[in-house]
């Protein structure tokens, strides 16, 4: 009886008042009828309930020991799924990065094609004002060659323009000199016709000069070079002196066919000229065939005296 309970004593706490519990109770009801023999095989019986336990037992700690090594990888498991918890986090913040990246790329792609859209436009509109240009230079080539047509006749009739210009310059020439011949015959008439202007002049001129001014002529009015200075004359048409009241003048007179405004101009700076030599005061006189009224005036204003060659 005393290796049950020892027995008992090795069988966990919560199987052991059970155990006792129950063979209290049995042996209690077969105190008086059960024989040795059933006895032992109770205890037999009891024996392998007390292995099967061990079993148990050993198999509770094989499961406590899987048990345990099952918490260590459910641990590990955790910290994994932790890990892959902050590792789909992280991807889930990359992924949203990227799918911002990709909506970026979305948008610089949409941009891309409206650029590519205006380049293509733009290319085809270079392509059109390309052939315009293309067009327009085979017109101008057109329009050069017809120009280099043109220059070439232009150039022939250049060619012969040359040579009536040179025909039209020897023609020229010949009239120039005969012109020059005329112009002499015309310059040596009217030196003739203003001589004898002079001629008839300085004839008729001291009984004038008596009678218009008062004056007589001492010696006799000629046609002279004045020496003002060396080597340095002008040549005066009517020069002589004259004396009125004692006092002495200068007769100093030009001859012209036609009275002209600048032929007075001109006669007023030789008088000027000679009145730094002469030293004595001028009587101005011009003799002239004709004069309109207001060149006399003029004439007048300038205290020259006019005689027409009627009056001589």
């Amino acid at each position: 009886m005393k290796s049950y309970i020892e027995a008992i004593d090795n069988l966990p706490e919560e199987l052991r008042w059970p155990l006792v519990k129950a063979f209290e109770i049995f042996r209690e009801e077969i105190a008086d009828t059960v024989k040795k023999a059933d006895f032992d095989e109770l205890k037999k019986v009891v024996t392998e309930l007390i292995e099967a336990q061990k079993r148990t037992e050993q198999t509770l700690l094989e499961l406590a020991e899987a048990q345990k090594r099952s918490e260590e990888r459910l641990t590990r498991l955790e910290i994994t799924v932790q890990e892959l918890a902050e590792a789909q986090k992280k991807a889930e913040e990359r992924l949203t990065r990227l799918e911002i990246t990709v909506q970026e790329l979305a948008e610089a792609q949409k941009k891309a094609e409206e650029r590519l859209t205006r380049l293509e436009v733009t290319v085809q509109e270079l392509i059109e004002a390309q052939k315009k240009t293309e067009q327009r230079v085979n017109e101008l080539a057109e329009a050069q060659k017809r120009s280099e047509e043109r220059l070439t006749r232009l150039e022939v009739t250049v060619q012969e323009l040359i040579e009536a210009q040179k025909k039209t310059e020897q023609a020229i020439q010949r009239l120039t000199q005969e012109q020059v011949k005329i112009k002499e015959e015309l310059g040596g008439l009217s030196h003739t016709v203003g001589y004898r202007l002079e001629d008839e002049a300085m004839k008729s001129l001291p009984k004038l000069l008596k009678q218009d001014f008062g004056v007589e002529v001492v010696g006799r009015l000629k046609r002279d070079f004045i020496e003002i200075s060396k080597n340095n004359y002008i040549e005066v048409n009517i020069f002589g002196e004259g004396r009125k009241n004692g006092k002495e003048y200068v007769i100093v007179g030009e001859a012209k066919s036609q009275l002209k405004k600048r032929g007075i101009d001109d006669f007023l700076k030789k008088v000027e000229k000679l009145k730094r030599h002469i030293g004595k005061e001028p009587i101005l006189l011009y003799v002239t065939y004709i004069s309109h009224p207001q060149i006399r005036k003029y004439a007048e204003e300038k205290n020259i005296k006019i005689y027409h060659s009627y009056e001589l």
